[in-house]
C-alpha cells in the first residue's frame, strides 16, 4: 500500500506580509493513520525539500496528539524536510493520493499543472484521491475527460465560507473553497463550524476542516484496502 501526500510550497499569505503554509495536524493525524495501517509514504511538494508549516498551526494551542508524536518523531521531521519534486512522480506508483489542506494550497497547488495532470491520472487510473479542509481548493481546474470538472455531480466538503469568515480571511484568499466547489458542480455539504465531517464519493473523499483530517485518512484507507 503506497501513498503519495502532496504539501504545499506557498508560505506567503496574500500581500498581507504573513506566513502562511500548510496545517501541521491535516499532516500529521493522516500521516500517522497511514504509517500505523503499515503503509509507505512518500512526501512530495512543487518545490520539493522543507514544505512551510503555518505558523498558527504549529501554536501551543493547535497542538494535537498527532503533532506532538510528530514533534518527538525524528523520522518524520526528517521526510518532511526532504519532500520529493511533486512533478517528478508519477500516478502509476502509488495506490492512493493525499492532500493536506492549509491556506498555502489555495495559492500553489490549486493552479499547479503537475498535481491537476496528477489528479486526472489517478481518476483515470480509478485510484482513490482525498483532500482535506482547504485542500479539495486543489480540484478547482481538475478536469475529467469530457472535459467537465471533476467534482461536477459529486458529493464533496471543504472548509466552508463561514469557518473561512471566522478567521477573518475571506477577503484574502484567492478563492473559497466552498463557492468553487459549488461553482463547479458539486453537491456541496458541511456539518457546523470545527465538526468533524467527511463526505465519501465512490472514490473521492473530502474533509472538512482540520478536525476532519484523521477521519478523512481512515476513509481513504478504507477505499485502498
Amino acid at each position: 500500500m503506497k501513498i503519495l501526500m502532496v504539501l504545499t510550497s506557498h508560505d506567503q499569505l496574500g500581500n498581507t506580509g504573513k506566513p502562511t503554509g500548510f496545517w501541521l495536524e491535516e499532516f500529521a493525524a493522516p500521516y500517522y493513520a497511514f504509517k500505523d495501517a503499515g503503509a509507505e509514504v512518500t512526501l512530495a511538494s512543487p518545490d520539493g525539500g522543507q514544505p512551510p508549516i503555518d505558523p498558527i498551526s504549529n501554536a501551543d494551542d493547535a497542538q494535537t496528539p498527532a503533532t506532538e508524536r510528530f514533534h518527538q518523531d525524528s523520522d518524520a521531521q526528517q521526510a518532511l524536510a526532504n519532500t520529493l519534486v511533486l512533478a517528478e512522480q508519477r500516478a502509476d506508483d502509488f495506490d492512493a493520493l493525499f492532500y493536506p489542506g492549509g491556506h498555502g494550497p489555495l495559492w500553489d497547488l490549486a493552479e499547479d499543472p503537475a498535481s491537476i495532470g496528477l489528479i486526472e491520472t489517478f481518476h483515470h487510473q480509478q485510484k482513490p484521491i482525498a483532500a482535506v479542509c482547504h485542500a479539495p481548493g486543489v480540484l478547482r481546474h481538475v478536469r475529467t475527460p469530457d472535459g467537465k470538472p471533476l467534482v461536477a455531480g459529486r458529493r464533496a466538503t471543504g472548509f466552508t465560507n463561514s469557518e473561512e469568515q471566522a478567521v477573518g480571511l475571506t477577503e484574502i484568499v484567492p478563492f473559497l473553497v466552498e463557492d468553487m466547489l459549488k461553482a463547479n458542480g458539486a453537491e456541496f455539504s458541511r456539518d457546523s463550524d470545527w465538526a468533524s465531517y467527511v463526505v465519501n464519493d465512490d472514490l473521492l473523499v473530502t474533509g472538512q476542516n482540520p478536525a476532519s483530517s484523521e477521519a478523512t485518512a481512515q476513509a481513504l484507507l478504507k477505499l485502498v484496502r
